[in-house]
């Protein structure tokens, strides 16, 4: 799937978070593993930082089981 920069303007309007920072964290996660728990907790606590967002604990649980249960959207545009 190839993003647009229409997508990264979307994205970075809503979360503030430049086109460069999510294809760092998107390169990190495509060398570490998708299913990891470390990697993932590390990704959305730099996400978290990065936004000025906290994501609480129970909030984190559910983004990692979501993801390692391959329940997310396959349509990611659609998120925003």
């Amino acid at each position: 799937m190839e993003l647009g920069d229409s997508f990264f303007k979307k994205v970075e309007k809503k979360t503030k978070v430049d086109k460069n920072t999510i294809l760092s964290l998107a390169n990190k996660l495509q060398q570490g593993n998708m299913k990891d728990e470390a990697t993932l907790r590390e990704v959305i606590q730099s996400l978290s930082q990065m936004t000025g967002k906290s994501v609480s604990k129970e909030r984190e649980d559910k983004i990692i089981k979501t993801i390692v249960n391959d329940e997310v959207p396959k349509n990611v545009e659609k998120m925003f």
